[in-house]
């Protein structure tokens, strides 16, 4: 029975890894929003984002799995990212953006 609750932690933790990923992605995306670059500069972020989180996603195998790939762990960040950036993340940007453009029209009175 312990196998199985080790299991069921294992995936709660994995959601966990997903939402984090996909909020210091939703970072960047504020950071773009707030501040406009260009193409190079994006995709030098997206760089070293997707470096970033792949060595937080191993570190998190490394340490809770001993390093053993599941695919259900997989699975779940997986699921957990597309969540949260399906249903969490397009209504946090409306706010954002709504927000934004409140806050410029009152600089422009």
């Amino acid at each position: 029975m312990a196998q199985v609750y080790r299991e069921a932690r294992l995936l709660l933790l994995g959601l966990g890894v997903g939402i984090i990923l996909m909020m210091v992605y939703d970072g960047l995306r504020l950071l773009r929003f707030l501040f406009p670059h260009k193409n190079l500069l994006v995709g030098l972020e997206d760089l070293c984002y997707w470096i970033w989180s792949g060595f937080f996603t191993f570190l998190f195998l490394y340490r809770e799995n001993d390093g053993a790939l599941r695919f259900y762990m997989i699975g779940s960040i997986f699921c957990s990212m597309l969540f949260y950036d399906r249903i969490i993340s397009r209504n946090l940007r409306k706010v954002l953006k709504w927000a934004v453009r409140c806050i410029r029209m009152k600089l422009r009175r």
